[in-house]
């Protein structure tokens, strides 16, 4: 978990797991214009991602891992731009081959731009698609995009309005919905919504209020997804690494909407980002919640969707990012991508949690030494698949009466 402030933007296939199929088609560049780093005109033209022709599958390596990043955008999740992508690639001395960014529903669209910008650059999207309203600031409760209003049906027509954006996209996309349900911070979560109370039983296990909410919700928005005849979009499971609560029914398993619905299983697992809290290791944010994650189902790929660190004391953070880089790659090699949260941000308590690579000199230096291994992929993969008649579309999901 990472604490976001207030912002005008802040900040996300059919069933089974196998590879997402879609037909990349190289077509016309894109002039995509917008404000550069600085204030100085970003009127430039974004050059075309090298893809293979015809029909691809994105696949997950079989050795190595890819590497990613969200990076600094500025006043939001979703305001991508080139510029900071090629900053980030100069300053770390590696291109990405995932970039993630926010989509929140309070923006109410599909973030085109964002995603022809990252495609373009020749990286895959990793989208954190969140059913959040502005002013998106955690611990407030649930806002308009409640769970009930989703399984009412109220965000019908949003859902399938993003849904065939990402069609239109027609290029990989890597999803997740409602990510880090088992904290208590952002407005899906299940302490909301019943929390423990006990609503049922299966395979001898007792059902929880909160968590089968969400989990029904979850289901609820890939189905009506997959009815617009999307295609291209991995799903991910993305839980925090800590429950908060710490109890028996908000475990991570608690929300796993089921195999059908992820594709793959990604953890967010943060070091020191208060100067009021320890000071853990790498190990020490991954090593519990690891064998957890990997235990929901061990068929699934796991990605490392989020890791940072802030800078307070001397040294401190350049050593937890150097024993990052060897420690996914021989003790946590399940993780076939790991995605660094860079940025910096004010806190409630006026100071600043600067997660940039760039924080200090040893931080970058240990960062760009780390993802320099060529363990550390910069392009994602694709492999060609046999056309196929594309499947009959499915009806979309009937709405509950009651939620």
């Amino acid at each position: 978990m990472r604490p976001r402030r207030a912002g005008p933007f802040r900040g996300g296939r059919a069933p089974g797991s196998a590879p997402i199929r879609l037909l990349v088609l190289l077509g016309l560049l894109v002039v995509l214009t917008g404000c550069g780093r600085g204030g100085e005109p970003a009127d430039k033209r974004v050059p075309a991602a090298v893809v293979p022709t015809g029909p691809v599958d994105l696949v997950m390596p079989k050795e190595g891992a890819y590497t990613g990043a969200y990076v600094d955008f500025g006043e939001g999740e979703g305001d991508v731009t080139y510029d900071a992508l090629m900053d980030f690639e100069k300053l770390t001395g590696k291109h990405l081959a995932i970039v993630a960014f926010g989509s929140f529903w309070g923006e109410q669209q599909f973030p085109a731009k964002a995603t022809h910008i990252i495609a373009a650059y020749g990286a895959v999207p990793l989208i954190f698609w969140s059913p959040w309203d502005r002013p998106y600031m955690e611990n407030r409760g649930p806002d308009r995009f409640n769970v009930p209003s989703i399984l009412a049906g109220q965000w019908d027509a949003y859902i399938d309005q993003w849904a065939d954006g990402a069609k239109a996209h027609g290029k990989p996309l890597l999803v997740t919905w409602g990510l880090e349900a088992n904290g208590s911070w952002f407005p899906w979560s299940g302490v909301f919504y019943g929390g423990g109370d006990i609503v049922g039983e299966e395979a001898g296990r007792p059902l929880y209020a909160g968590p089968e909410l969400v989990k029904k919700a979850n289901r609820y928005v890939i189905d009506r997804v997959r009815a617009r005849g999307v295609d291209n979009i991995l799903w991910g499971f993305h839980a925090n690494n800590a429950s908060l609560p710490k109890a028996p029914w908000n475990i991570m398993a608690s929300y796993y909407p089921g195999d059908a619905y992820v594709d793959w299983l990604g953890l967010s697992a943060y070091g020191k980002l208060n100067r009021f809290d320890g000071s853990p290791t790498f190990n020490d944010v991954v090593e519990d919640a690891y064998p957890v994650l990997h235990a929901i189902n061990p068929d699934k790929p796991m990605i490392l969707a989020e890791w940072g660190v802030g800078e307070f004391k001397p040294g401190e953070k350049a050593e937890f990012i150097r024993a990052a880089f060897p420690a996914l790659k021989d003790l946590y090699p399940l993780f076939r991508a790991a995605v660094f949260w860079h940025e910096r941000w004010e806190t409630e308590e006026g100071t600043y949690a600067n997660l940039r690579v760039n924080s200090s000199p040893e931080s970058l230096a240990a960062y760009r030494e780390g993802v320099a291994d060529p363990y550390w992929l910069d392009r994602p993969q694709f492999e060609p698949r046999a056309t196929s008649p594309a499947p009959p579309s499915p009806a979309p999901p009937v709405q509950d009466a009651k939620p």
